[in-house]
């Protein structure tokens, strides 16, 4: 068996795309456009795992998701959290629960999903802003 993709419905695929590639780093590997069905599929990964992919499925007709919380998660590992929690925020990106441990953090996407950032290896020893920062929101 072979994990494949995590499949995410999003609601504006630009505000998506800007997010998870502009913002969190990951890349588009390919995309399929379903006139029939009215929706576009567009996989994307890390670059340092292209096999472990996240599906956006962006459905043509307007609809209103909620609850994204009841999904949990999609995790990333990252090589330095306070860097990519840095380029985050300058993208407009709220940290929901800062890396105040320099191990983890929570974000979300435009769509309310829930994305935890692990720091790769070790913990980072702590450090400001991320040491006194309070939480935002739920994450």
């Amino acid at each position: 068996m072979k994990y494949l993709h995590t499949m995410i419905r999003v609601s504006n695929l630009d505000d998506s795309l800007d997010f998870y590639c502009k913002a969190l780093g990951l890349v588009e590997m390919r995309r399929k456009e379903v006139p029939s069905g009215r929706f576009t599929l567009i996989f994307l990964a890390a670059p340092e795992s292209p096999e472990a992919q996240l599906e956006l499925t962006y459905n043509w007709d307007p609809e209103d998701y909620q609850g994204g919380r009841n999904f949990g998660h999609v995790a990333f590992a990252v090589d330095n959290i306070y860097e990519k929690c840095q380029a985050l925020a300058n993208h407009g990106v709220t940290i929901l629960r800062p890396p105040r441990d320099g191990y983890m953090a929570f974000i979300r996407s435009p769509d309310n999903i829930s994305i935890e950032l692990l720091q790769k290896g070790e913990p980072l020893a702590p450090a400001e802003p991320w040491q006194s920062m309070p939480n935002t929101g739920s994450w």
